[in-house]
């Protein structure tokens, strides 16, 4: 008996489709919902990208239900944001993207490749950067005033830790201009030594920044930077003492860095009441004790408010 066209063609769509229907329920292509957070799906290709992230940024295997959490958080976070209007652009991310690879000194395309390079889309860490903008604008924003960290907690604290009243006098501020004898990449280790011998005679020769000023930015092959202020507390121990036993006008010893021959001329050093380096020290530990707990408290509230489920989800403790 011949079938008619129109059942053979009835029947071919239906295999079609089948045929489709099986080949997006394949694993390649679906992914297994684990949690939804607020109506939005937490897979388990989500999990396994953050568990390679974490494994890559800290060397050590997270424990799935840690990350699974981690992942429930960021989540509510970014939820908590739209609502209070804190929404980072896709320009806002990027950028800050591409700051983290400047500050691995690295290019934004090979932070990429090295992600790639261990499985993971620069996605993954994009929404870890998202979710941590958006966090940290929201803390900072609804709780400034319990925030604030008091000269008195700052005092008492330096003195539990053996702070005294002279750290009251160890504070300065220093005016500084970086300047740099360029040395070519790939240049021979006599070209550098050779640029350091020139760096030497310029410290006995420069006696003020006016001086540093004329010659640098009279070479093609120097350059002087813009003046830069900092205090005690901005600048590391070992640089302090580099600078403390400089004598105004005058360079400091030369650093070969990637750019070349590196020194500074110190124009001004003068006390200041600004904190002193164990004061910023005590005021940015306190400040952070401070914020975690609040950071805690808020999203603790928000994730109870959450709707999660499977309901085995709501508590964070991992």
């Amino acid at each position: 008996m011949t079938v008619p066209f129109s059942h053979r063609l009835l029947s071919l769509a239906v295999s079609c489709l089948a045929a489709t229907l099986l080949a997006c329920a394949s694993p390649a292509r679906a992914q297994t919902v684990v949690v939804m957070v607020n109506g939005e799906p937490i897979t388990e290709y989500d999990i396994d990208q953050r568990a390679k992230l974490n494994f890559l940024t800290t060397h050590k295997q997270s424990p799935r239900n840690e990350v699974v959490s981690e992942l429930i958080d960021e989540k509510v976070k970014i939820k908590e944001g739209k609502k209070f209007g804190v929404d980072p652009s896709y320009t806002d991310i990027e950028q800050a993207y591409s700051q983290m690879a400047g500050r691995m000194r690295i290019t934004t395309d090979q932070l990429t490749k090295s992600l790639e390079t261990q499985g993971i889309r620069p996605d993954t860490l994009k929404s870890r950067i998202k979710a941590d903008m958006v966090w940290g604008s929201l803390v900072r924003g609804r709780y400034k005033e319990r925030l604030q960290v008091g000269e008195k907690d700052v005092a008492e604290r330096v003195k539990a830790e053996g702070g005294d009243a002279q750290q009251q006098t160890e504070a300065f501020e220093y005016r500084m201009q970086p300047v740099v004898l360029v040395v070519p990449h790939g240049a021979a280790p006599s070209a550098i030594e050779l640029r350091q011998k020139e760096a030497e005679t310029l410290r006995a020769r420069i006696q003020s920044c006016d001086e540093a000023n004329t010659y640098f930015r009279s070479i093609t092959n120097g350059t002087i930077r813009d003046q830069v202020i900092r205090t005690s507390a901005d600048i590391p121990a070992n640089l302090r003492k580099v600078l403390d036993d400089t004598p105004i006008g005058h360079l400091t010893p030369p650093e070969i860095t990637k750019q070349g021959v590196e020194m500074v001329a110190l124009c001004a050093r003068k006390p200041t009441t600004i904190d002193t380096p164990k004061k910023k020290e005590m005021r940015d530990k306190i400040y952070a004790e401070k914020f975690l707990k609040t950071s805690n408290g808020y999203l603790d509230d928000i994730r109870k408010a959450a709707m999660i489920e499977p309901e085995s989800w709501k508590n964070r403790s991992p």
